[in-house]
């Protein structure tokens, strides 16, 4: 290995994703492994914390978790504050994007179609709007979280509202984030930022 390897499943989505996203924008030639579905169950055991993405540089071990891979990119590369401050600001929204994941994600593997419907339903009613509410609290002019830079923070909440706004969340309106206009203008700033427009040109 002679460069850095980000292993993730072979989708375009989540976690990896976002990092993927990060990895690109800090010009960063890296080795995008991606892993079919099937092969996982071998891979899980292998990886530190049973959890996919991992990164791993020459001569390093594989790190893990995605907020500590983005963070490393982060500030290797500018697109995490220097201001110890603001950093941890940027990082109570990132961690509150995964408790978001933490709470939706299981729903994807419950196979009762009316149990599914039932959790789903009741993450719209409360939770959902809820989280939408404190995010919103947390944003300022924008375009980004941060103002006119982009950081990890706002990609990890673009891949959030890309998530549900496709419509393919079962039970989950599409117009869930409707009514919250900076959540909605950091998606919006962050798919039309070059650097992501460039990833997504690629075919």
């Amino acid at each position: 290995m002679n460069k850095p390897k980000l292993t993730y499943f072979d989708a375009p989505v989540s976690r990896g994703e976002e990092c993927r996203l990060a990895l690109h924008i800090a010009g960063v030639d890296f080795e995008d492994v991606r892993v079919p579905f099937a092969d996982w169950p071998k891979l899980k055991p292998l990886t530190p914390f049973g959890v996919l993405p991992t990164y791993e540089e020459p001569g390093r071990p594989v790190l893990a978790q995605t907020n500590a891979i983005l963070r490393l990119i982060g500030k290797r590369h500018g697109l995490h504050p220097s201001d110890d401050y603001v950093a941890a600001q940027h990082e109570a929204l990132m961690a509150h994007v995964e408790e978001l994941r933490s709470l939706v994600g299981p729903t994807i593997r419950i196979a009762d179609e009316a149990e599914k419907r039932r959790v789903r339903e009741g993450l719209v009613a409360s939770y959902l709007p809820t989280w939408a509410e404190q995010t919103e609290r947390q944003l300022g002019a924008g375009p980004f979280v941060a103002g006119d830079k982009l950081h990890i923070v706002d990609l990890k909440l673009y891949m959030t509202v890309r998530w549900f706004i496709g419509g393919k969340v079962d039970y989950i309106p599409a117009t869930i984030f409707a009514a919250y206009p900076k959540l909605n203008r950091v998606y919006e700033a962050v798919r039309d930022h070059e650097g992501v427009k460039s990833w997504y040109a690629r075919g």
